[in-house]
């Protein structure tokens, strides 16, 4: 059996305006193959802002994943990863992203981003490692 585990590692902050990003959770496990929900509470308004989640493997460069806006604008990966997408909950201010089945190779950094500038400044928000269970 294989376990992925998920760590929080630094959090996205926004802009000095008072607007942020942070994690709603420090770790979580999941076993291979189940379904995990990465979650970002967020404050300030976005309804012109974008909030976006991207992906890094080990010595290459993030991977967009999927865009988001309290506007209802959704815009996966193209082409659409499958299994993967995002939400946006504006009642308790968070933005998700749902993955319906891992693996292994999921195992990565997981960025959570106010506007499209991960790769100016990246700062990881979750690491998803896969490990074998004993």
């Amino acid at each position: 059996m294989f376990l992925c585990s998920v760590w929080f590692i630094l959090l996205f902050s926004g802009d000095a305006s008072g607007e942020g990003i942070a994690p709603l959770s420090s770790s979580k496990l999941v076993t291979n193959g189940e379904s995990i929900t990465l979650t970002c509470n967020y404050n300030g308004s976005y309804n012109s802002d974008y909030l976006l989640w991207y992906r890094q493997y080990s010595s290459s460069k993030p991977e967009f994943l999927f865009l988001v806006s309290e506007s209802n604008l959704e815009q996966p990966a193209n082409p659409p990863i499958p299994g993967v997408s995002a939400q946006i909950n504006e009642e308790k201010n968070r933005v998700d992203l749902k993955m319906s089945f891992t693996s292994v190779s999921d195992s990565a950094m997981y960025y959570c981003a106010l506007k499209p500038t991960v790769t100016e400044n990246p700062k990881a928000l979750y690491k998803i490692k896969g490990k074998t269970a004993k």
